[in-house]
């Protein structure tokens, strides 16, 4: 041992750096966001991935992770959003939150009992998989077979995602 971390520890010093290190390790802790998971009542289906949740007496605007429905003025906008609205309206759901996008929406995995939400639009062709933000086999294949049997939005022969839609209407 060094002769100055010696005399550091002998004079308190040890006591002062443990303390600062905990403290340290504390304040990096709590500067990561904390996500919880949460229930409540769908209140306001907006369109094929985005709902709105009461949570004690709080609305919250979830956005539907790893998915991107078309836009309501997007051929299969409304008939995407209409199966969102059948599927959620009025029901119980539990949400898994896992971040905020750029809007200030919560983004999280939807869940009606067992159902997962994002898996049912994909698997229906309501909604692509939103390649930008998600890599989970399971959608990717889900997909797949929706567009082999030309489900929803599959029926189209060339239909245009939302993120290109989205740039073209700019």
């Amino acid at each position: 041992m060094s002769g100055r971390t010696f005399l550091t520890c002998r004079t308190g010093g040890c006591r002062a750096n443990a303390i600062a290190m905990a403290l340290t390790g504390w304040a990096l802790l709590l500067a990561q966001p904390a996500y919880a998971d949460f229930t409540g009542k769908v209140v306001k289906v907006a369109d094929g991935d985005t709902i709105t949740v009461l949570r004690d007496r709080e609305q919250i605007k979830i956005r539907l992770a790893g998915i991107d429905a078309p836009e309501k003025a997007q051929p299969f906008g409304n008939v995407a959003r209409q199966s969102m609205s059948e599927m959620l309206f009025g029901r119980e759901v539990r949400v898994v939150e896992q971040g905020r996008d750029r809007y200030g929406r919560t983004i999280g995995r939807v869940y009606q009992g067992d159902v997962d939400v994002s898996a049912v639009q994909i698997k229906q062709g309501m909604a692509w998989v939103y390649r930008k933000y998600s890599k989970e086999a399971a959608l990717y294949q889900l997909e797949d077979e929706a567009k082999q049997h030309r489900l929803g939005l599959w029926a189209d022969t060339e239909p245009t995602p939302p993120w290109a839609w989205r740039r073209m209407a700019r």
